[in-house]
């Protein structure tokens, strides 16, 4: 009877900042992707995984991040403006229902 019992592997996947990635997606281009993904500790499908996703979007991944910020805060602004107008809207009918 083995009683050799293998524990499960909890690897932890590592989050690379957007300015780390396109400092490395700089340095590929420049030096090549072996070289640098060696020097960098990383997989070269990951660096050649973040070349393309960079070619893709066409903007350096902290633009990314920036765009998508903006974007959010504007969907924000956009839903509290259209409860604000549902708001008047409501009051406009009560008025011109019950007039002083």
């Amino acid at each position: 009877m083995n009683t050799n019992q293998s524990k499960p592997s909890s690897t932890k996947r590592s989050q690379y900042s957007p300015q780390f990635k396109e400092q490395a997606v700089e340095r590929a281009n420049r030096d090549g992707v072996p070289k640098v993904a060696q020097d960098l500790g990383i997989a070269q499908s990951m660096l050649y995984n973040w070349m393309a996703k960079s070619r893709q979007m066409g903007k350096p991944f902290e633009d990314q991040k920036l765009q998508q910020a903006e974007l959010a805060r504007l969907r924000r602004e956009n839903a509290r403006r259209e409860q604000e107008l549902a708001f008047v809207k409501k009051a406009a009918g009560y008025f011109a229902k019950n007039p002083s």
